[in-house]
């Protein structure tokens, strides 16, 4: 049975195993449904998309050729920031998740695309894709639960270093597509002893970090600011400015995904034997979305529907917001609370969380309720008789929107 992390009052507590289930199924239908009527106008959506963003890049780098006065470099500037934002969020990310494989263009495909950021695709892929979306919000499973850096719930033992924790995820967000290449490299684990640091795939990961870096620094720090002669300079400051406003902009997203208030987080046992049902549910509970107009979902990449994409991470963005009427309703109806809220609100309750959590618990927080242990659960994982997909609907590499269960090694 999936756990929330040690509360007294359970928001599961009122669903029997046969519920859980049966929200499993009513999942798969809606997912079934969706894509199953995935076609052109899909198709027509994403590139219309990485249209309109390759020609606000270079209109802008173009403005930024004259940068060297002032209503240039912020018209420039403005326009490239937006540019990098939609080409991280809307495109990138969502590309890299498998959303649009089943177009079968080698241009938009998860397997070939390598995107405007410090961090390797492949690497990305592996730590988001593969472990994120499988073990999310499980503490001591999902790294991207306070990245590793931060203290995320009261039952997490309190340490002085922790008082630090609104300063350093501040800098993270400034530096955030080097925190995430730092992240995917598993740097805290890899650095730790020699064995570690010589290991040859971690040198290789290293290496390949160091050459996508390269090439980033190279485009926006030296050829694109040479390219503005007596604009140099300015046309430098203006690129940082661009990438430090994305990297405010997308952890400022991912963290209304995961910590404002209401989002759960789960004990490090509740995914042993893991129903698909169970699965749906952890998705459900330990996500949140940010209410506002297309224009904000399409700046998100559609992660202000971090619901609908946990459940779902390879359907197309766009479809999100059709279906999220339906999960609503779901939730209503087994009596699950759907967190969401504008961004001031989610931005605001995410940072609280930041600085109270940096403080020692208080009141009955503060005892430590003893840890319940149990004998390791026998695989009882639920699955259905997958379907044979269309030619024309392939599902892509990662295969995410079909929770498949994993083996779990012991740490």
């Amino acid at each position: 049975m999936t756990t929330i992390q040690r509360k007294k009052s359970s928001p599961i507590a009122h669903l029997t195993p046969q519920d859980i289930e049966q929200i499993g199924i009513e999942l798969d239908a809606i997912r079934d449904e969706v894509m199953g009527s995935r076609g052109e106008k899909d198709a027509a959506y994403i590139r219309r998309v990485i249209a309109w963003q390759r020609g606000l890049e270079l209109g802008s780098r173009g403005v930024l050729l004259f940068s060297i006065f002032p209503p240039a470099w912020l018209v420039g500037t403005a326009g490239l920031s937006v540019a990098k934002i939609l080409e991280n969020m809307e495109i990138g990310h969502n590309i890299l998740h498998g959303q649009w494989d089943w177009m079968r263009d080698p241009k938009i495909h998860s397997t070939k695309w390598e995107w405007d950021h410090a961090s390797p695709a492949e690497q990305w892929k592996h730590s988001h894709n593969e472990l994120h979306h499988t073990y999310t919000n499980v503490i001591g499973r999902d790294n991207d639960l306070g990245y590793g850096i931060m203290r995320v719930d009261e039952d997490q033992k309190w340490h002085p270093m922790h008082l630090g924790q609104p300063f350093y995820n501040f800098v993270n967000a400034l530096l955030f597509e080097y925190g995430i290449a730092a992240y995917d490299l598993e740097l805290g684990k890899n650095l730790k002893t020699k064995e570690r640091r010589r290991d040859p795939k971690f040198r290789a990961a290293l290496k390949a970090v160091r050459r996508k870096i390269g090439k980033q620094v190279l485009k926006d720090y030296i050829v694109h600011p040479a390219l503005s002669g007596p604009s140099f300079l300015h046309t430098i400051a203006a690129n940082a400015t661009a990438n430090v406003i994305r990297n405010l902009w997308s952890h400022s997203v991912i963290m209304c995904g995961h910590f404002p208030n209401g989002v759960e987080t789960f004990e490090k046992t509740s995914i042993e034997g893991e129903t698909r049902g169970e699965w749906y549910l952890r998705q459900m509970l330990g996500s949140a979305n940010i209410s506002g107009s297309p224009a904000m979902h399409l700046m998100t990449g559609n992660l202000s529907h971090q619901i609908e994409h946990h459940l779902f991470p390879d359907m197309p963005s766009n479809r999100y917001k059709e279906i999220a009427p339906k999960i609503q309703d779901l939730f209503q109806r087994y009596g699950l609370s759907y967190t969401s809220g504008p961004l001031p609100k989610q931005v605001a309750s995410a940072w609280y969380k930041v600085f109270r959590l940096s403080l020692p618990n208080r009141g009955e927080a503060a005892v430590r309720r003893p840890v319940e242990k149990k004998a390791p659960a026998v695989s009882t994982r639920w699955r259905r008789a997958q379907p044979q997909a269309p030619a024309s609907a392939h599902l892509g590499s990662a295969g995410l929107g079909t929770p498949t269960p994993v083996a779990l090694s012991a740490e």
